[in-house]
């Protein structure tokens, strides 16, 4: 199918390299106005004069964008949507006074929805997430990457990667997989004297063979953080995951110091996620690679702290920043990737194109995807989204609110165009 956006009061392209954007090159998101998008097939054709365009191709289907401000599709490259039921009791627990890691010590936190996840059917695992993730799209995110990591065995890891795999091919959304089995030590091996190197050797060897053997994941992801998996055993675990095929990524210094930024770097890592506390060595390791810095600050904001990563250190050493939403069930449960870009401008101290940027172009990047998606220029795929709203900016402004009209994957609809919302 032909299709024509027309009528958009802006065209916001993000055009430019297929990687990351670093440093000054994030101040630019490419606005166009008088300008109409071509779409055949699944890519975009041309940008450019919508009479001329709709001269040249008479039968193409109109899509009028009624004065609003058209966008690449948004790229959530963290999510953990894949989960069965809320912890909303914790979000009190912290009101209390209880950190983070007291409530994981607890039997809560991961290891709640590890119990739960593992007595769910993989046919109610798939219903309940189909459902978050077309809200995802409803907000505007045309990809997304999934990860394991709340079975943390063999073989109910195998069954969350079943599941986003049937989500990928069932939604209309790009879904990108991710295996996260060293997503926590589960708390029988924490139980035993040797359970934690054992563990370590069930994720380098029979985990990680099952996981490549079934082709359902493209990244290995690990939890590098103090009381949780060690640089050490990072290295190893990653280093396995690497020689096997797999891209790896990082979550990395979150709540504590660790090194984990620096060892992202070493890694070659697509990227490394959260960096609440990234030491100055860390973002000057990740300035010199080609690792992306994957920053989510609605994790920081749910969980109640003041510490946020710190973006704009990252952004002026010439550090690529990517934002996502880290939608999960215990520290970021919300769908509204708007909303992130929000909390870019008001706690990241990021500009208005810097965090556009950072949702679109270096979300693909973090996902191995930034000559597929996250720009509007030819050739690329066409993943869009429709805001209501006359200038870019409102996009953040309006927070919370869902300004998204419509949103197409590959020339899909994602979620249906709405012409009459406001």
């Amino acid at each position: 199918m032909t299709l024509l956006f027309v009528n958009a009061r802006q065209v916001v392209t993000c055009a430019g390299p297929a990687r990351a954007r670093r440093g000054r090159e994030m101040a630019d998101a490419g606005v166009l106005t008088d300008a109409a998008v071509l779409v055949e097939g699944e890519r975009i054709a041309a940008i450019g004069d919508a009479r001329a365009l709709a001269k040249v191709h008479p039968r193409a289907t109109e899509i009028d964008c009624s004065g609003c401000v058209l966008t690449p599709g948004l790229v959530d490259s963290h999510t953990h949507a894949v989960f069965g039921r809320p912890r909303y009791d914790e979000h009190e627990l912290r009101a209390a006074g209880l950190s983070y890691m007291e409530i994981a010590r607890r039997g809560g936190g991961i290891h709640a929805s590890v119990r739960d996840l593992r007595a769910r059917a993989e046919a109610e695992l798939y219903d309940l997430s189909a459902t978050r993730v077309r809200r995802l799209a409803a907000f505007g995110t045309t990809t997304v990457e999934i990860k394991s990591g709340y079975g943390l065995s063999s073989d109910d890891e195998l069954k969350s990667l079943r599941v986003i795999g049937r989500l990928a091919a069932d939604l209309p959304l790009r879904v990108v997989p991710t295996w996260l089995g060293a997503h926590e030590i589960p708390l029988d091996y924490r139980e035993r004297d040797a359970g934690r190197a054992e563990y370590v050797e069930l994720l380098k060897g029979e985990m990680l063979r099952k996981v490549t053997d079934s082709g359902l994941a493209r990244f290995a992801d690990i939890f590098c953080e103090p009381g949780v998996f060690t640089v050490a055993e990072s290295r190893a675990v990653l280093g396995a995951a690497k020689s096997a095929g797999l891209g790896v990524k990082l979550h990395a210094d979150e709540l504590e110091y660790s090194g984990g930024a620096e060892l992202a770097a070493e890694l070659g890592a697509a990227s490394a996620d959260h960096l609440g506390a990234i030491s100055g060595a860390g973002i000057a390791a990740l300035a010199k690679s080609g690792t992306v810095a994957t920053l989510l600050p609605g994790t920081m904001l749910f969980l109640g702290r003041s510490k946020q990563a710190p973006a704009r250190a990252l952004i002026d050493a010439g550090a690529a920043v990517a934002l996502a939403t880290d939608f999960n069930p215990g520290s970021s449960p919300t769908v509204n990737f708007p909303l992130v870009l929000t909390l870019g401008i008001s706690l990241l101290r990021m500009s208005a194109a810097e965090v556009l940027i950072a949702a679109t172009v270096n979300g693909a990047a973090a996902i191995g995807l930034a000559a597929e998606t996250g720009q509007l220029a030819e050739g690329f795929a066409a993943d869009l989204a429709l805001f209501e709203g006359e200038d870019f900016r409102e996009l953040p402004y309006w927070y919370g609110d869902r300004r998204c009209r419509g949103s197409w994957s590959r020339g899909e609809t994602c979620h249906p165009y709405e012409p009459g919302l406001g």
